[in-house]
């Protein structure tokens, strides 16, 4: 008989769980369950689904080659045919099994954990959960640091963090190299004569598992968005390490340089693409941030391309989901700005006249997969601009890139791309006009439209909102010191060119499907 049913879901495939931990064979039991309802709770892209299942089935192999107790539902499993949520699997497991208590660890996500709570409170069934190890920061720590904050900020959080794990300090505590943000040296774009030859990330070719699973997701999922003709993710631990260490011997030394810049044709760019392996929980953060401090250690890397690289790991990944849990549910349902508009079509396909928008969405529907710059600044930013309802803007992050989950994407989305939390966390609305975009890569040069131009025919977009909208927002930007130079700048515009900006802005967003 179990005694306890030890659920372990879909992103949490660590090889030293608490679960796996704190197992008794002689009376515990693990479940891993696919659900087709978690690749439909938004119209997810193949990759992504793809890259969950094949992580999952092999995560199973591999307990049961170690022998535990192990029940796996799959997919397409008749006896569930008529459950397509993950809790409604659940509850038919726990109704067959009667176990006195069942173990998960904290899920990741508001909406499973609520679910799963609320089937175990319906069920009298005594619920426990573990904290999760992975993260360097727990959720209590967080919201210890957060304390009576009115507004939160990763800079602060990121020097407590690096103080705390002893990451990149000296014997006094202090940075090393004398300063804590290594910006100035780090974001360029590439040189105009393009990014020259850049390293390729680790993939891997698909085994007889992960082939199987690819033929499952396009015959079941085969209208949702997104390919899988490149499908390469690392599914194990031992995959995620390999990646780990090509990047840090081979792409780590030019990332910080480069690690906003955009190019047509380089989806990757110098990345790590070990995201959707921390987020699976098959590489541990500390070990990822360890690998890039000895490549500096050992001379084989910069100190401002390994800061940059620790600053998103140690210090953003952590505060975002710190964050995460300080703000939900409030932060699922933010709209400051009281946005309405629909997202536009061509978010599905990529087929706009915009090039910035054509080249990043094509490269996410092709690989699951855009760097932070592309989903900030270009993807994010044209939904603030244009006024899109976060939370469509939200679904469609959390289902078109391969390492999303919500933990780590809403916040990213509702608070850093849209502003629609009001700045609890982020001191401004990261706007620009088509002129970064300009700056930061090539694709205006192939473009239609003309970054420069504020209004007129071939005036570009972004432009065209960024003004619009630091028109519309006046009042509140000039009353923030960090948005003062924006307020001033639409300011000094004479008033025809306002009169003008706003017409065309307002033609654009009247036939946004059309640009």
């Amino acid at each position: 008989m179990t005694q306890r049913l030890r659920l372990i879901l879909g992103d949490q495939l660590a090889h030293d769980s608490p679960q796996l931990a704190a197992l008794d064979p002689a009376c515990d039991r693990l479940l891993l369950i696919e659900a087709p309802g978690e690749a439909t709770h938004v119209w997810s892209h193949k990759a992504r689904i793809a890259l969950f299942l094949a992580a999952m089935r092999h995560y199973a192999a591999e307990l049961r080659k170690r022998g535990l107790p192990l029940e796996y539902i799959e997919l397409d499993d008749p006896a569930y045919g008529d459950c397509p949520s993950l809790t409604d699997r659940l509850a038919r497991v726990l109704d067959r099994e009667r176990p006195a208590e069942l173990v998960v660890v904290e899920p990741g996500e508001w909406r499973l954990r609520e679910a799963i709570r609320a089937l175990a409170a319906a069920r009298g069934l005594r619920l426990t959960e573990l904290p999760d190890t992975h993260f360097l920061c727990s959720r209590a720590d967080f919201a210890a640091w957060a304390g009576g904050k009115r507004e939160l900020r990763m800079e602060f959080f990121y020097r407590w963090m690096r103080r705390r794990e002893r990451v990149l300090v000296d014997a006094e505590n202090e940075p090393a190299g004398g300063q804590w943000n290594f910006d100035a040296d780090n974001r360029k774009p590439y040189p105009k004569t393009g990014p020259g030859a850049i390293p390729p990330p680790a993939q891997f070719a698909p085994d007889k598992l992960t082939r199987e699973v690819l033929a499952l997701v396009e015959a079941r999922f085969h209208n949702h968005p997104g390919s899988l003709a490149h499908f390469a993710w690392p599914v194990t631990r031992a995959q995620a390490l390999a990646a780990l260490e090509r990047f840090v011997a081979e792409r780590l030394p030019h990332f910080g340089p480069y690690q906003d810049a955009m190019w047509t044709g380089t989806p990757f760019g110098w990345h790590a693409l070990v995201s959707t392996s921390l987020n699976l929980k098959l590489l541990h953060p500390r070990e990822v941030i360890d690998a890039a401090v000895a490549a500096w250690q050992a001379g084989a890397a910069p100190l401002a391309s390994v800061e940059g690289f620790v600053r998103q790991v140690l210090g953003w990944r952590e505060f975002i989901r710190g964050v995460y849990w300080q703000y939900m549910p409030q932060l699922a349902q933010a709209n400051f700005y009281g946005h309405r508009r629909a997202l536009p079509r061509w978010y599905w396909t990529g087929q706009t006249q915009m090039a910035c928008m054509r080249e990043c969405i094509g490269q996410t529907l092709e690989h699951g997969f855009a760097h932070h710059i592309q989903r900030l600044m270009v993807t994010g930013q044209f939904a603030l601009l244009a006024g899109i309802e976060p939370r469509q803007v939200a679904d469609w992050y959390l289902a078109v890139y391969v390492d999303a989950v919500e933990w780590v994407e809403l916040p990213n989305v509702a608070g850093m791309a849209l502003f629609a939390d009001g700045g609890r966390f982020t001191s401004k609305p990261y706007v620009a006009s088509g002129q970064y975009i300009k700056r930061q890569s090539n694709y205006c040069a192939s473009c239609r439209y003309r970054p420069e131009q504020r209004s007129g025919e071939r005036a570009c977009p972004v432009t065209v909102l960024y003004w619009a909208f630091l028109d519309r927002h006046h009042d509140t930007l000039a009353a923030n010191p960090r948005t003062i130079l924006m307020a001033k700048s639409v300011a000094r515009l004479p008033a025809a060119e306002r009169a003008a900006i706003c017409a065309d802005a307002a033609r654009m967003l009247d036939a946004l499907d059309t640009l």
